[in-house]
């Protein structure tokens, strides 16, 4: 088990756990069932990838230096902990009630486009119908609750990575 849970092999995992929702994601649920993402999905994806992109920065040098290590397990957990903030959020607007959920406006596009990036940021978390709606269910939960079970998951393996980064195996204390 010492083996399988070592920093670098961690780093691997969340690498291999980016690639794969990324990868369903793109090519399952936009190419093959044809769903477009909403914004705030978009927003959980940006998330994925900067936690895919730091753990693979890790994964690629595995430093040595525990500082270094810290900051790229920061940068790593800012990403998986934006992305679960935001499937956090998604999932509340979904489980709202009909009368409360907000209208529809106009797409993330229109929005980079015409107004400030803070502006942006606002009127997306504020959330719209196109977040509220459900499109598709795998075992009655939604992709937004699916991500967050993903995300969970992952957060629990950067809990692992600093306990790693803090506490190093035997093997690398003797060394």
């Amino acid at each position: 088990m010492q083996q399988l849970t070592t920093y670098r092999n961690l780093q691997v995992f969340l690498v291999l756990m980016a690639v794969i929702g990324m990868s369903f994601a793109l090519f399952y649920l936009q190419r093959h069932l044809g769903l477009s993402p909403c914004p705030l999905c978009i927003f959980q994806r940006v998330g994925l990838i900067v936690m895919g992109g730091f753990a693979l920065i890790s994964a690629l040098f595995n430093p040595k230096s525990k500082v270094v290590r810290l900051i790229l397990w920061l940068g790593s957990l800012a990403g998986i902990g934006w992305a679960s903030a935001v499937a956090a959020r998604h999932v509340w607007l979904q489980h709202l009630p009909a009368d409360q959920v907000p209208s529809c406006g106009p797409g993330l596009n229109y929005w980079m486009d015409t107004l400030p990036i803070l502006q942006v940021f606002k009127e997306v978390f504020a959330g719209s119908g196109e977040c509220a709606s459900v499109d598709w269910t795998l075992m009655g939960l939604s992709i937004p609750e699916q991500s967050l079970i993903l995300f969970s998951i992952l957060l629990i393996v950067h809990v692992l990575i600093l306990w790693r980064i803090i506490r190093p195996t035997a093997a690398v204390r003797r060394a």
